[in-house]
């Protein structure tokens, strides 16, 4: 070797973890995460040799360019043209007989070049892109390596990205930082290493801060996530600063409240709605919505227009949130009349425009199939996604407060609250989520918050087929 990389104090420590222990690299930006995986990389190569054969992944072929150079940079530095790079196989070659490839890992489909195949290492950068964590995990069936040298897996994310929550339950709240645990669905142990900025001490620390102050003046919770590698709650993910469990969780009703009228008027339900997003292969999602008329349930008090979500129907898989279970039409129906017979409500609401849309051979739509099947859904409110998301943030926001009306959601609305939390922010629009992660209950609740007349009769307004 020509010459001698310098380490950060991070790095070093990064190190110093016995081998046998998989990785988990999280933390704030800049922590020189992608540095620290390249030199795992380099250290295998230069201690296993013609063993080591290492496979670096990100999803996308154009976040690989950035890794390349950094290695190009690196791995000149150190054996000038002794290594060599195949730029069509993104493959290097060490000259000691070690192996690095970096590949693309965005779909199942590309899995398939990696069929088969061992690897004695596996770097996953910028994991956080990734909405569930199934397509990695497939990755460990070729994790092989002779019984003399340890294999393992360097995983590395930054926290407010679409797989925030996945990684954040299986990485962040395990343990304390630094000390192994036993990661259950591997079955390996596993050590948090997390890093900021402020361990990066190769980089001019206050502009780089300066400039990710910059890049989000609107959203201090992101900005702290970047800072500070915080991965609490759901620090930088849409709604982590409008919603708290506190506020906006309210306990299950078993009724929907009758209004009882005055001496010469009649009695009433609260008024009441379906909000619902379609999906086959991904997700449907549909919600029983009420709207206060400024009155109390099960003892607490919910001011005018305030918007109950008191039930849900999804068909996704309890595994994997953002797949469906495929239901047809006639088999949705039938579930989601069940739903409305539980509340006593009819099976009426609002759903996304997509599904009025003409589709298939016989020119009908999917609301049209709804209809015949006994359900009935009428457009939501126009707009564009921000004026909804707005005013699901703000209803969010003003739950618990005694004059404004806010948005609550019933404990056993599993979904919701399995998903909506952690949702994260489209990393090209600040203002609209990710729609790469499970945003279907987000999306069926946006439709339903929309909803604005008040003391609307819902009946009149639908067909009936």
């Amino acid at each position: 070797m020509k010459t001698e990389i310098q380490l950060s104090d991070f790095q070093k420590q990064v190190c110093a973890i016995p081998e046998k222990y998989d990785l988990f690299l999280g933390g704030g930006r800049g922590g020189a995460k992608s540095f620290t995986m390249a030199i795992l990389a380099l250290r295998h190569c230069e201690q296993y040799k013609e063993k080591a054969r290492v496979l670096f992944v990100r999803q996308t072929y154009k976040g690989l360019s950035d890794f390349e150079s950094l290695t190009r940079e690196i791995f000149g530095q150190l054996y000038r043209k002794s290594a060599s790079y195949n730029q069509t196989e993104h493959v290097w070659r060490m000259p000691n007989g070690g192996y690095i490839e970096l590949g693309q890992l965005e779909s199942p489909k590309d899995y398939d070049k990696y069929q088969g195949r061992s690897f004695t290492l596996l770097l996953i950068d910028e994991a956080g892109q990734y909405s569930t964590p199934e397509l990695l995990d497939r990755l460990r069936s070729n994790l092989r390596g002779a019984k003399d040298m340890p294999i393992r897996i360097v995983t590395a994310a930054n926290p407010g990205g679409v797989g925030h929550h996945w990684i954040a339950q299986r990485y962040v709240f395990k343990s304390e930082p630094w000390r192994p645990y036993n990661e259950k669905y591997s079955g390996r142990k596993c050590v948090y290493a997390p890093s900021t900025f402020l361990d990066n001490e190769f980089i001019d620390q206050d502009e780089y801060k300066k400039q990710l102050q910059a890049s989000c003046p609107s959203d201090p919770e992101l900005l702290r996530a970047w800072l500070e590698g915080d991965w609490a709650v759901a620090r930088g993910a849409f709604f982590a600063s409008v919603i708290e469990e506190s506020r906006n969780a309210i306990a299950p009703i078993e009724k929907i409240p009758i209004i009882k009228g005055r001496w010469n008027e009649p009695d009433e339900k609260w008024e009441h709605w379906l909000a619902h997003d379609y999906g086959s292969s991904a997700p449907s999602a549909t919600y029983v919505m009420l709207r206060s008329p400024g009155a109390e349930i099960n003892d607490v008090y919910y001011p005018k227009d305030s918007i109950l979500i008191i039930d849900e129907l999804v068909t996704a898989d309890p595994v994997a949130l953002n797949e469906g279970l495929g239901y047809t039409i006639p088999h949705l129906s039938e579930y989601i009349k069940e739903m409305s017979n539980k509340w006593d409500i009819k099976p009426k609401g609002v759903a996304d425009d997509a599904i009025f849309s003409k589709h298939g051979h016989s020119g009908g739509s999917i609301s049209t199939e709804f209809s015949r099947c006994g359900v009935y859904f009428k457009r939501a409110k126009k707009g564009d996604r921000k004026s909804g998301w707005e005013k699901m943030r703000r209803m969010l926001q003003d739950a618990g407060k005694p004059d404004k009306p806010g948005l609550y959601i019933s404990r056993n609305c599993e979904y919701f609250w399995s998903t909506v939390p952690y949702l994260g922010r489209d990393p090209r629009n600040a203002e609209d989520l990710d729609t790469r992660a499970a945003d279907h209950a987000a999306d069926a609740v946006r439709y339903g918050v929309t909803y604005e007349e008040k003391k609307f009769n819902i009946e009149p307004l639908f067909v009936n087929f």
